[in-house]
């Protein structure tokens, strides 16, 4: 599967907030790398610590992530975001690895 198409499902789930969608897109060994603490963040492997993780951000339902640009190279895709929440919103990015037609690698960035 184009990993294009791979980031824009995910992305669907992301907006739907539907956690269960997303982490049937990761594979079993994914690796989510956060934004926070600064300045490396959290590095979380697997889908059990990844849904730990996420279940904040998709629990918030006045929250959103708006792709600026998505492109990919082969199995690696890049995409600028702003994520808004009730009172605010950060820009970032995530840089993402596909992998069997699931995302394999997701490291993200925030403009800080």
């Amino acid at each position: 599967m184009d990993s294009l198409v791979v980031i824009e499902a995910f992305a669907g789930a992301w907006g739907d907030h539907d956690l269960d969608r997303a982490i049937d897109l990761i594979t079993d060994d994914c690796v989510f790398e956060s934004t926070e603490p600064a300045p490396d963040g959290t590095r979380c492997v697997g889908k059990v610590a990844i849904r730990r993780a996420w279940q904040p951000i998709f629990d918030d339902r006045s929250s959103r992530f708006d792709a600026e640009e998505t492109f990919a190279g082969g199995d690696r895709v890049v995409q600028r975001w702003r994520y808004s929440w009730a009172d605010g919103h950060v820009r970032g990015v995530d840089l993402f690895r596909v992998r069997d037609g699931k995302v394999a690698e997701k490291l993200s960035y925030v403009k800080g």
